[in-house]
């Protein structure tokens, strides 16, 4: 169950699930407490991990792996729809996956890219 109290189904990959499920299987039986509920991941103490929290993991692992620029958990979140978009997904998907109820809140998402543009024009026009 995410924002708004809206249950999704979420695609995961398979290298995700298998960390996943070293989590679940090794790790997260280190964290449970009696403050724990259903949530998959927790803090070290076995609560629920708050917002700062998660903005806080994610900035570190980027500055693990070397990034510079400033990595958000949204920023995530946009590169995940622009990716899906820019390999061909059809934007009522991503806007199901993301949890949008309207259309118009997934194209904000998205960018144009000129690039695969120019490319649709020249496969779909007649004289592209």
């Amino acid at each position: 169950t995410g924002k708004g109290n809206k249950t999704r189904l979420i695609p995961v990959g398979q290298a995700a699930r298998g960390a996943i499920d070293d989590y679940l299987l090794n790790e997260r039986p280190k964290l449970v407490s009696k403050r724990s509920g259903s949530q998959i991941f927790l803090s070290r103490r076995g609560g629920q991990l708050t917002p700062q929290r998660l903005w806080q993991i994610v900035k570190d692992r980027a500055r693990m792996a070397g990034l510079d620029t400033n990595v958000y958990p949204h920023l995530l979140r946009h590169s995940f729809a622009t990716h899906l978009l820019g390999n061909g997904a059809d934007l009522r998907i991503i806007q199901e996956m993301l949890g949008h109820a309207d259309i118009s809140t997934t194209q904000i998402y998205t960018h144009v890219d000129q690039k695969r543009l120019r490319q649709v024009h020249r496969q779909f026009h007649p004289r592209g």
